[in-house]
């Protein structure tokens, strides 16, 4: 059985108490993908933008846990890949301290560090607590959910910003996340995705902004201008006041994304601004595009856009939008390639794919969503998370060991059961509340397996990528895709958990077989 390599001390041996304690476990991997998929945009500018590419990876439950993962480090540029499950709270997000780290409690900090990339596995919530990037680069967060963030009231964290980034920040992929709050600054909240103080090459793609009284910034102020090159694609803002983003200086690319009910203003270019706003879908909103609250102009290239019920102010002072039949007033030079889908298909195509635990699912350009390739590792080793191939083999030798053992899961759809995957029937099923989740057995005491039979009843979506992780450990056994007999070293454990990365709709698993051998 694989087990979890030792942590490396820091002052006081704190790290070492904490990893055993608050959810820290290292997974015995070799260099690994850092995420599905690669940054595109502008954060595949300037070098490009890897994450954790080719460093450890660990799974961590809590924000103390995720901390420490970056403290175990030998440098602050050390390059690392952090798994997150569960919830992440204030409850269990403490400072840590170390040579290549540089925390504070309440909040995910990643200051003055590089290479990483935090990355949700099934559920991964940041429930209050916000992620804050500060002179730092190179940065991926991928498929997670950030929620109700507050800048007054308590608890409070990185100043109401769902994600924040400030202070020479370079490279950024946000991708596949879920950013939401409960109301507007009146409320206590702040910006959902928030630059300034010199960030720039920064991607937010397939993601979900919403119910917020501010979507974003780039720039603190107007003499803030430093920021800039940033690419906005395949969005869904909705329920949003204002800031949709709001750019001050800078160049942004804003494309392919899906605006709904924003109630006071959408995309504001001033203090010199540019914007490429291109093959968008604006719905049942008003002012989507111009310049507002400010005498300071901004700029935009304007082509594709759909605009659907949407109203427009009249023109005066320091409001000055930019319909109802918006032109170009400036030109946009974008330097890397891109596919766009036409505007009308946005909204059907945005559904799909944007927000966490959609299955990582991208647009082929034509209009099409696709499920991403599974991630595989390296096969040279029983210690290198076997990538297995499910075969149709008939079913393994001996006894069920799923039979009288117990089940759960990540969530359930309507009408299915953790425990039909038990009970020996094809006809009855466990299904996901959507395109992904987790379904595991579970016994009273270690059992030796060696084989699952991932067995799918008809009727739902085809299985994608999965990962099979030894819960006791967090050890990835195999990876890959489809459904039938996955092989790997024997391993004792007392849960196992078949976990759903991608899937063409919503499968259905009829039977999760365990076997000895």
């Amino acid at each position: 059985m694989r087990r979890p390599v030792a942590v490396r001390t820091l002052a006081a041996g704190a790290a070492t108490a904490l990893a055993a304690t608050m959810g820290l476990t290292a997974l015995a991997m070799p260099a690994a993908q850092a995420a599905t998929g690669s940054a595109n945009g502008f954060a595949s500018s300037n070098g490009g933008t890897t994450g954790g590419a080719g460093g450890q990876t660990v799974r961590a439950t809590s924000g103390t846990a995720i901390h420490t993962a970056l403290c175990n480090r030998a440098s602050s540029s050390t390059p690392i890949i952090i798994e997150v499950s569960g919830t992440i709270n204030h409850g269990n997000t403490a400072k840590v301290s170390g040579p290549s780290c540089n925390t504070a409690a309440g909040v995910i900090e990643l200051k003055q560090i590089s290479n990483v990339t935090i990355v949700g596995v099934g559920s991964a919530v940041f429930d209050q607590v916000g992620i804050h990037i500060r002179e730092a680069s190179n940065i991926i967060i991928q498929n997670v959910t950030v929620k109700n963030v507050k800048k007054s009231g308590s608890p409070t964290s990185n100043g109401g910003d769902a994600i924040g980034m400030e202070s020479g920040v370079r490279n950024v992929w946000v991708d596949h996340v879920t950013l939401e709050a409960s109301g507007g600054e009146s409320e206590g909240f702040d910006g959902l995705f928030d630059m300034k103080d010199n960030t720039q090459y920064v991607t937010l793609s397939y993601s979900i902004l919403r119910n917020s009284g501010r979507g974003g910034l780039i720039g603190s102020s107007e003499s803030d201008r430093s920021n800039g090159f940033v690419t906005f694609h395949h969005n869904r803002y909705e329920n949003i006041d204002s800031r949709a983003p709001l750019l001050r200086g800078g160049v942004a690319h804003i494309y392919n994304n899906h605006y709904v009910n924003l109630r006071e203003s959408g995309i504001n270019s001033r203090a010199g601004a540019k914007a490429k706003v291109e093959n968008n879908y604006f719905e049942d909103s008003k002012d989507v595009l111009g310049t507002f609250y400010t005498d300071q102009a901004g700029y935009w290239q304007v082509a594709g856009n759909i605009f659907d019920n949407v109203t427009w102010s009249s023109r005066s002072g320091d409001n000055q939008p930019a319909g109802p039949n918006p032109t170009s007033n400036t030109t946009v030079s974008i330097p890397y390639s891109y596919s766009l889908d036409g505007a009308s298909c946005v909204p059907d195509v945005v559904r799909q794919t944007a927000g966490a635990n959609t299955g990582l699912r991208v647009s082929n350009g034509s209009c099409t969503p696709q499920s991403p390739p599974p991630t595989t590792s390296p096969t040279s080793s029983p210690t290198s998370n076997p990538t297995s191939t499910p075969t149709a083999n008939p079913t393994p030798g001996g006894t069920n060991l799923s039979l009288g053992a117990g089940a759960d899961g990540s969530s359930k759809g309507s009408g299915t059961s953790y425990g039909n995957v038990l009970d020996g029937s094809l006809s009855t099923y466990w299904s996901p509340s959507g395109s992904t989740g987790r379904i595991s057995v579970k016994w009273d005491s270690a059992t030796t397996v060696s084989k699952v039979n991932v067995r799918e009843a008809s009727g739902g979506g085809a299985i994608g990528a999965w990962r099979l992780v030894n819960n006791d450990t967090g050890a990835v056994l195999a990876t890959g895709s489809g459904s039938g007999v996955i092989s790997f070293p024997s391993t004792s454990l007392k849960k196992i958990n078949f976990e759903i990365t991608s899937a063409t709709g919503t499968p259905r698993i009829a039977e999760l077989e365990t076997y000895a051998g």
